[in-house]
Order: structure tokens, then C-alpha cells, then sequence
């Protein structure tokens, strides 16, 4: 009896496939990733990802106990490291990667997954994910801007006194501000640098 190819390939493409380590975990965060931002997180579960990235359940339960934990990893490695920003010489430049790192990662899949799961979840897990956006996203960044003005004013690009944890605030807060309340769709390629020209360079000009 002749077997069909449909099964044959459905199978094929369903079938675990043997990895380890850090190739594994890649796939694993991103099936994570893309149940979260495709399903949303109260339909993601183990066996959906351990499914997508073609492993075992046992796989994924051996190094998480949970989604919750699974979920702040996958995150965890799939964001850039706002603090990677380095001494470009000029507050300009250093400031304008920066924020096209930060808009980068708002507008990739990992962001969406963020605002997928910020706009879903309960109140006791809200708090979870909110203290590892705060550590990981929001903090490094303030710290990273507060060391971006810092060289500036020692170089006498940014206005002395600017260096403060207000003005800090003020980027991250308007990112978060736009896509959390005003939409994704108001975050286009032009408004990081419209961020900085309209709002941030009036506060710290020197």
C-alpha cells in the first residue's frame, strides 16, 4: 500500500530532531517567541513549544519549571543589551544608536511577544514580567543615557546639570508611552530620531 506524501511530510516536519546545548536552546527560545506573538501567552504552553521547536516536553521541563520561566528567558536572550552602546565621540551619535537598538528591538518579533504579553496577563503575573522588563530593559537603558550625557558634558556637548535620572526617564518613557497607549503603528522608522530632536536634545543641549 502506497503511504501519502502529505502524512509523509507532515511527519517528517513534526519528527524531534537531536540537538543540544546552546543550538537546542536557540530553537526553544524561538518557538517561545513566536507562540507567544502568534497565540498569545494563555494559549502558549510546554508541550506547544517543545512542539514547534521539534524536541521533547522532557526537554523543556528539565531546564524550566515553568512557562513563566521559560518565557523571561526567551526574552531575556533575544533582547539587545542597551548597555553595549560604546564611545562614539559625540553624545549625537551614541544617543542615535542607542535608540535604534531600542527601536530595533520594539519592533521585532521579541517586542511584539513583550506587548503580547504585557496587554494579557494577570495582575499577580504582570507584576513578574514587570520587574524583569524594569531590570533588563527600562534601567540599563536610563543607565546607558545617563552615561551617554555624562561624556557629553565632560566633552562639552551636553549642557552641564543634564546628566540627571529625570531627564534620563524621558526616552524609555516615550517608547513605552507610544506602544503601550498609542499603538505600534505610531512608532514609525522616523520617530526615534524625532524623540530625540524634538524632545530630548532641547533639554540637554549645551
Amino acid at each position: 500500500m502506497a503511504h501519502c506524501p502529505v502524512r509523509i511530510a507532515r511527519e517528517a516536519l513534526t519528527r524531534p530532531v537531536r540537538r543540544r546545548g546552546k543550538e537546542l536552546e536557540n530553537a526553544i527560545f524561538e518557538a517561545t517567541i513566536d507562540q507567544l506573538t502568534s497565540g498569545g501567552y494563555a494559549r502558549l504552553t510546554m508541550e506547544g513549544v517543545a512542539g514547534a521547536a521539534r524536541t521533547g516536553k522532557a526537554a523543556l521541563y528539565r531546564r524550566w519549571a515553568s512557562k513563566d520561566e521559560l518565557v523571561i528567558d526567551a526574552l531575556d536572550a533575544t533582547l539587545p543589551r542597551p548597555y553595549d552602546t560604546p564611545d562614539l565621540g559625540s553624545a549625537d551619535l551614541e544617543l542615535r544608536q542607542l535608540i535604534e537598538v531600542f527601536m530595533g528591538a520594539m519592533n521585532s518579533p521579541t517586542g511584539a511577544a513583550i506587548q503580547t504579553l504585557m496587554g494579557e496577563i494577570d495582575h499577580e503575573r504582570a507584576e513578574v514580567f514587570k520587574d524583569f522588563i524594569g531590570q533588563r530593559v527600562i534601567e540599563p537603558t536610563k543607565e546607558t543615557i545617563l552615561a551617554i550625557l555624562r561624556r557629553g558634558a565632560d566633552r562639552g556637548d551636553v549642557r552641564p546639570g543634564a546628566a540627571t535620572a529625570l531627564v534620563a526617564d524621558v526616552v524609555p518613557a516615550m517608547l513605552l508611552y507610544q506602544v503601550k497607549i498609542c499603538g505600534r503603528e505610531n512608532t514609525g522608522p522616523d520617530f526615534g530620531a524625532r524623540l530625540l530632536d524634538e524632545v530630548l536634545y532641547p533639554l540637554i543641549r549645551a
